[in-house]
């Protein structure tokens, strides 16, 4: 386990929280899709930045990739020798993304591009909840696909928080 993809079914599910304990239990560097995708002041990268910043990580022996977009998700997955996917209930991920937002307000998250200040908008909010349940039935399908294609790629499905501490307790080195 070196090329691991730490993906979830929504903002505020815990993938950087996650992905930032498993890299220090791992001893393994951390890259957070969020930093490459979003320029100073919310301005988005263009596709081609984005997809570039995540080959140079990927031409790594080992790393640690955390967030979902779809538009990368076939360059990660095929390099991937793990892809963990947390998924806890949508009322947990909606209380997290405020906590998150009261918690950083006025200020850069680590895992988020620079200048790109803590915001909680009805879009944000209404995103999280028109993609939830259909993304829950995409990622059940992606993951029987990959595992057809590729039989040998470990995929982890953490569905609890009891789940995500116990796999994290296992990790420690």
């Amino acid at each position: 386990m070196e090329r691991i993809m730490v993906i979830g079914v929504s903002a505020g599910v815990g993938k950087s929280t996650f992905a930032r304990r498993l890299g220090d239990n791992l001893n393994i560097e951390v890259h957070h899709l969020d930093t490459f995708y979003w320029r100073h002041g919310w301005v988005e990268a263009p596709l081609e930045d984005f997809i570039s910043s995540q080959k140079e990580v990927l031409s790594h022996d080992k790393w640690i990739m955390e967030g979902n977009y779809s538009n990368s998700f076939n360059l990660r997955s095929d390099l991937a020798d793990t892809i963990i996917y947390l998924e806890l209930p949508l009322r947990v991920c909606l209380y997290r993304v405020i906590k998150r937002w009261l918690s950083y307000l006025g200020k850069t998250r680590p895992d988020m591009g620079k200048g790109c200040n803590e915001k909680l908008d009805w879009q944000f909010v209404k995103f999280i909840m028109t993609t939830y349940f259909p993304r829950k039935k995409e990622m059940k399908t992606r993951f029987v696909d990959l595992q057809k294609s590729d039989p040998e790629k470990q995929i982890v499905i953490l569905k609890s928080k009891h789940e995500i501490e116990g796999y994290l307790l296992n990790m420690k080195g």
